[in-house]
C-alpha cells in the first residue's frame, strides 16, 4: 500500500514561504530612497563597486532593491526591456513607475504563489517629477504586494529602525547633500558596531536638473565630500 501523501494547508504553505523570504531579504544590506527637493537619493549599504543594487530604468525611472542579487538583477533586466519596448512601441513619456512596479508585483506574486522557492526580493521603482508632489515611489515586495509610499523608503533586515531614524531628520525641502547625510547616519546607527566609510556605500541621484537622463551615480569622492572624510 502507497503511503498517504504529506499535506500541508495552504496557509501553512504561505507562511512557509513568507518565512523563508523575509530571512533571505533580512540577510542583505540595507538601503535607502529619499525624495528631497532636488530629486530621488538612493543610499545604500554596498561594498561592491560593481555590483549595483541601484540602477536606471529609463529617463526618470529608476530601480533599486536588496535581497538575492542574481534574482533581483534578473528583475532589473526585465524592466529595462521593458521599458525599451513600451518606449519603442508607444512614446518616451508612456513609460512610467507605475506600469513597471505593477509588472513586478504581477510576476513576484506568480512565483509566491506557483513555485517552490519565492524570490527573496524586495525592490522599489521609483519615477522622479516635475516636482517633489508629483514624484512616485512604488515599494513591491517579495509576494507581489505593492504600495505608493511618500517621503523615503527603507528596505532590507533594519528597514523599521532605518526608518524611525530618518523619519526625525527628514524634510521634503533637503537638497542631496543634506539627504545624503541623513540617510548616511540612519545607515550608521542602525549598527553602531561596525563602521560605515565611503567605499561601502552605493549613492545614485534622479536629478531634477537634468533635461532628460536624470540618473547619476556619485562616486566615492562627491560622498566623501559630502559626508566629510
Amino acid at each position: 500500500m502507497s503511503p498517504m501523501p504529506y499535506y500541508v494547508s495552504p496557509e501553512q504553505l504561505m507562511k512557509d514561504r513568507a518565512d523563508y523570504a523575509r530571512k533571505g531579504i533580512a540577510r542583505g544590506k540595507s538601503i535607502l530612497a529619499i525624495e528631497c527637493a532636488a530629486g530621488i537619493i538612493f543610499v545604500a549599504e554596498n561594498p561592491s563597486s560593481t555590483l549595483h543594487k541601484v540602477s536606471e530604468l529609463y529617463d526618470r525611472v529608476a530601480f533599486c532593491a536588496v535581497g538575492k542579487y542574481n534574482e533581483f538583477e534578473n528583475l532589473r533586466i526585465a524592466g529595462v526591456r521593458l521599458a525599451d519596448m513600451r518606449g519603442y512601441v508607444y512614446g518616451r513619456e508612456d513609460v512610467t513607475a507605475k506600469a513597471i512596479a505593477n509588472a513586478y508585483a504581477q510576476a513576484l506574486g506568480t512565483i509566491f504563489t506557483q513555485e517552490m522557492k519565492p524570490y527573496e526580493v524586495e525592490l522599489l521603482v521609483a519615477n522622479l517629477g516635475e516636482d517633489h508632489s508629483t514624484d512616485e515611489l512604488y515599494h513591491v515586495l517579495y509576494d507581489g504586494s505593492v504600495s505608493d509610499e511618500q517621503g523615503f523608503v527603507a528596505m532590507g533586515g533594519q528597514a523599521e529602525a532605518l526608518a524611525n531614524t530618518l523619519a526625525q531628520q527628514y524634510e521634503a525641502t533637503m537638497n542631496f547633500d543634506d539627504a545624503l547625510k541623513a540617510g548616511a547616519q540612519a545607515l550608521a546607527a542602525a549598527d553602531p558596531s561596525r563602521p560605515l566609510g565611503t567605499q561601502n556605500l552605493e549613492v545614485a541621484v534622479l536629478d531634477r536638473a537634468r533635461p532628460r537622463r536624470a540618473f547619476r551615480r556619485l562616486d566615492d569622492a562627491d560622498v566623501a565630500r559630502v559626508l566629510g572624510g
